[in-house]
C-alpha cells in the first residue's frame, strides 16, 4: 500500500513541471480556474540541543543532554475543485523521522475526504480528517505557525484514540456573514488499555461518537474555511486584519476508565474553550504587524488525570514524574491558559524580515499540586514568508517530582533549543 501511495504521489508531482511555477503545482480544469487539481510539499527540518529528564536513556545508555538532527513533518497534499460544488482533498506523510525511527518511518494517509458544498453558509464533508470544533488550535495549520510548535495540549487524544489529531467522520461548516461555524460528529479508534486499580487512562470498550463544534466571529477580515487547515494560521505576517472571538466544545461519552474498588468505572471526556485572535498590520510601507492570541480550555478526562508528552521524543527511562526525554505534564483534566505575542519587524533593506515571538501554556490540573507553566520563546527569519523560513527557539518546561506528602511539585527546570527550517511548494 505504501508503495502504491508513493508511485501514485510520485507520478502526480512528476507531472506538475510540465507546468509554470507561477501557478504552484497548480491545474487548471477549466478557463476561469474554479475548477483545478494542486498538489503541495512542505518539509520541517530540527537541529536540536536537548536537556533529557532525570534518567533518560538512549538506546539503555544514560544521557543527560543530546544533540541531534531530525525531521519533524513532511506533508505532501493534493487538493482537487472537481465542479464547483465538489472538494477533495489529501494529505500524506508523517512525523518525526529522527535517528530511531528512520528505518521504519511510516509514511501515511493523514487526510482523506470530499465536501459538497450546498452554499457558502453550508458545506457537508466526510472521510479522514482534522476537522473538529472546539478551537481555531484543533483545526490548524502546522505551515502558518508563529511560535515554533502549535500549542500541543490541543491535540488532547493524539495518538490514543486518533491518528496523528485525525479522525474518521463527517462534519458540516459554514460562513454566514461574519459568522464562522462547524459541527462534527468523529469515529474514535480503539486504542485503549486494560483498566488498572486507581488509575485513569484510556477505556479499552466500544468508542462512543465524538462530538463537537465551533462557533466564531471575524470582526475584520475573514478566514478561509476551505480545508481543516487554512482557516487556523498561527500568523497572517499582516497579509490580513484579523479580530477573532470564538467558542467551542467537544465530548465523548465514556472515553476514560479505572478500577474502583474492583469495578470498572467509566468517565465522560468534555472540554469546553474560549479564545480570541488578532493578526493586525501597523505600517504597510514597512510590513510591520502583531499577532497576539489568548485562549482559556477547561478539560475533564476523568479524576485526577494526567499525560506526559515530548515532542519528537526518541528515548525511554526517566525517575521524575515527567518521563524520559523533553517529556512534561502536556494535557489532563483541569484549567489551560494559552497566550502568544508576536511582532513582525520591518523589512528594512534587506528582503527578509525577522518576527521575534513568545507562547507560555499555563495549566491548573487537579493531579498536580503545583501549576505547570511551559513557555517557548523564538524568533522566525522569514525569507519568503511562512513558504521559506528559519525559527530559532528555546521551550523551558517544569520537572516534576513526589515530596513528603505524595503530592507532584515542581522540582526544576530543564529546556531544548532548535533551530527548523521550513520549506513549502503549494
Amino acid at each position: 500500500m505504501k508503495l502504491f501511495l508513493s508511485v501514485v504521489i510520485v507520478s502526480c508531482f512528476a507531472y506538475f513541471p510540465m507546468y509554470s511555477q507561477s501557478n504552484k503545482l497548480k491545474i487548471n480544469l477549466d478557463e476561469t480556474g474554479k475548477t483545478y487539481i494542486k498538489g503541495s510539499l512542505r518539509g520541517q527540518f530540527w537541529a536540536r540541543y536537548m536537556e533529557m529528564n532525570p534518567g533518560s536513556t538512549v538506546n539503555g545508555e544514560l544521557t543527560s543532554h543530546k544533540f541531534d538532527f531530525s525531521i519533524r513533518r513532511i506533508r505532501i497534499g493534493v487538493s482537487a475543485q472537481l465542479t464547483p460544488k465538489l472538494f477533495v482533498y489529501g494529505l500524506f506523510g508523517g512525523n518525526n523521522i529522527n535517528f530511531k525511527t528512520a528505518q521504519n518511518f511510516d509514511f501515511d494517509v493523514l487526510d482523506f475526504s470530499a465536501e459538497y458544498a450546498f452554499s457558502d453558509s453550508f458545506t457537508v464533508g466526510g472521510g479522514e480528517s482534522g476537522w473538529n470544533g472546539l478551537s481555531r488550535w484543533t483545526v490548524r495549520s502546522s505551515k502558518s505557525l508563529m511560535a515554533l510548535d502549535a500549542p500541543l495540549f490541543t491535540l488532547f487524544t493524539v495518538n490514543k484514540n486518533d491518528d496523528l489529531g485525525r479522525s474518521l467522520g463527517m462534519w458540516i461548516k459554514g460562513q454566514i456573514g461574519k459568522w464562522d461555524y462547524v459541527l462534527a460528529l468523529n469515529s474514535p479508534n480503539s486504542y485503549g488499555v486494560v483498566a488498572t486499580e486507581g488509575v485513569v487512562d484510556f477505556a479499552l470498550n466500544n468508542p462512543r461518537m465524538r462530538t463537537s463544534g465551533y462557533l466564531k466571529y471575524e470582526f475584520w477580515d475573514n478566514e478561509s474555511n476551505k480545508t481543516a487547515y487554512s482557516g487556523g494560521a498561527g500568523t497572517y505576517l499582516g497579509k490580513k486584519r484579523i479580530l477573532n472571538v470564538g467558542a467551542g466544545y467537544l465530548f465523548q461519552g465514556n472515553m476514560m476508565s479505572s478500577i474502583e474498588n474492583g469495578e470498572e468505572t467509566y468517565y465522560d471526556f468534555s472540554n469546553w474553550a474560549a479564545e480570541v485572535f488578532l493578526d493586525q498590520p501597523l505600517n504597510t510601507e514597512k510590513g510591520t504587524a502583531i499577532t497576539a492570541y489568548l485562549g482559556y480550555f477547561n478539560t475533564d478526562f476523568g479524576p485526577d488525570y494526567v499525560r506526559n508528552i515530548g515532542a519528537n521524543d526518541y528515548t525511554s527511562g526517566g525517575t521524575s514524574f515527567n518521563g524520559s526525554g523533553n517529556d512534561y505534564p502536556m494535557v489532563g483534566t483541569g484549567d489551560t491558559w494559552f497566550l502568544q505575542f508576536g511582532y513582525l519587524l520591518g523589512k528594512g533593506k534587506q528582503t527578509f524580515q525577522f518576527q521575534p515571538n513568545i507562547a507560555i501554556q499555563y495549566s491548573n490540573f487537579d493531579g498536580l499540586e503545583d501549576a505547570m507553566t511551559v513557555y517557548d520563546i523564538g524568533i522566525n527569519m522569514l525569507i519568503k514568508g511562512h513558504d521559506n523560513k528559519l525559527t530559532l527557539s528555546y521551550q523551558g518546561r517544569p520537572i516534576y517530582v513526589e515530596n513528603n506528602m505524595g503530592e507532584l511539585v515542581v522540582d526544576e527546570r530543564r529546556g531544548q533549543i532548535i533551530l527548523q527550517y521550513q520549506i513549502s511548494i503549494n
